[in-house]
């Protein structure tokens, strides 16, 4: 998403901080898959960005729905999504929470290990289940490696745990690490997966189902593989490994490149300040307040209102709240004339920043706005801002 006269209009008017999403690239990321990994079906990560507006646009489009809470099914279920659309796709789930997705006819449940499957098996009965492959990580900004996963025979083993304990062995899963700039890890997984697939059909055991997961990047400061190049390799690789799956199934698991390219975060620079020879900018959103994933050095690529142009210098970029984990960015370039009232842009935000805010030191979190409401042209914004304040 562009910083669009729109944008820069509703930043000017609108309380900061605040995130800007535009449904319009939702819909077009949607179809961007459709269009370009053969015979998938899309569970949206709802992790990512789980507003009504966008859950409810995904439903009419024909999405199905990646969950990872109770929490999250009942909000699927209250916006009209039926269970069948559901995958219950985290691996450590309470049994409470297994035995209620079960009931609302949830049918497919991720494992990782015995016990999960066990779970499953005793308050699930009969339900599909798949099994994560551990990726490295290699080549994203967000590795999902060790916490979830494991080797090739471990899953090889839980499937055939959970076929002797009555339940469908369904699929194998992996994530290649979220914003993942190499396309052939996707090659690598699904290699990977062949090889359970190969092993347990020899056995008897019809694993029919392998799902992509999620990991396709965002443009923020690097460049990236376009959906079309990481459908390539796919498609490819899946008609070279499995091919001899004649039922084969295939989910995918988009959450940041189905709303990332969609938002953009708005802040503000209310403090400017000198600490011996570092400079700081504190910023009215920090990692608290929609900015979470650059305590992992996430970088988003960051527009000061007016001062794209200026020279820049090295700052300390931090958060409003009192608390020192409150950092943003410990070395970022910022304009060398920045200061108090500035506007901040955080280019393609709609994934992983409200989801993550809090109401940390009563500083409230951000709102969530939609172009979509805003009715008027760009002629009409620009000069008239009395306009947009009847549009509000």
């Amino acid at each position: 998403m562009q910083v669009t006269p729109v944008v820069r209009t509703l930043a000017k008017n609108l309380e900061t901080p605040f995130l800007l999403m535009d449904l319009s690239y939702v819909k077009d990321n949607y179809y961007d898959i459709l269009n370009h990994i053969n015979n998938v079906r899309v569970f949206y990560a709802v992790k990512a960005n789980s507003h009504p507006r966008i859950i409810s646009l995904l439903n009419a489009l024909g999405s199905s729905f990646d969950v990872a809470s109770r929490g999250e099914i009942d909000k699927l279920l209250s916006l009209g999504v039926t269970a069948d659309r559901l995958s219950f796709g985290n691996p450590i789930k309470k049994i409470e929470d297994i035995k209620y997705a079960y009931a609302v006819g949830v049918e497919y449940f991720a494992a990782d290990s015995e016990m999960e499957i066990e779970k499953i098996a005793a308050h699930a009965p009969g339900s599909k289940v798949y099994g994560r492959i551990m990726t490295t990580g290699s080549d994203s900004d967000w590795p999902l490696s060790k916490k979830f996963g494991t080797d090739v025979e471990h899953v090889i083993s839980i499937l055939r745990y959970a076929d002797n304990l009555g339940l469908d062995a369904y699929g194998v899963s992996f994530h290649v690490g979220s914003q993942n700039y190499n396309v052939t890890n996707w090659e690598k997984a699904i290699k990977e997966a062949s090889e359970i697939f190969k092993k347990l059909r020899a056995e008897g055991i019809n694993i029919r189902m392998i799902n992509l997961g999620g990991g396709m990047p965002v443009k923020h400061i690097k460049d990236i593989p376009s959906v079309k190049e990481i459908g390539d390799v796919i498609n490819k690789t899946i008609e070279k490994e499995l091919s001899f799956v004649h039922n084969l199934e295939i989910f995918i698991e988009p959450g940041r490149s189905m709303v990332g390219n969609a938002g953009i975060f708005v802040s503000q620079v209310i403090l400017r300040s000198r600490k011996g020879n570092e400079q700081w900018v504190y910023a009215d959103a920090g990692v608290f307040h929609g900015l979470m994933e650059t305590i992992e050095n996430f970088q988003y690529e960051i527009i000061v209102e007016g001062k794209q142009d200026d020279k820049k210098e090295v700052f300390t970029l931090a958060g409003p709240s009192c608390d020192s984990v409150d950092t943003i960015y410990d070395k970022v370039m910022l304009p060398k004339t920045i200061g108090y009232g500035d506007i901040l842009y955080f280019i393609n935000a709609g994934a992983y920043t409200t989801e993550y805010a809090t109401n940390f030191n009563g500083i409230k979190a951000p709102n969530i706005y939609f172009v979509e409401d805003f009715v008027l042209t760009e002629s009409e914004y620009l000069n008239d801002d009395k306009g947009l304040e009847q549009d509000l």
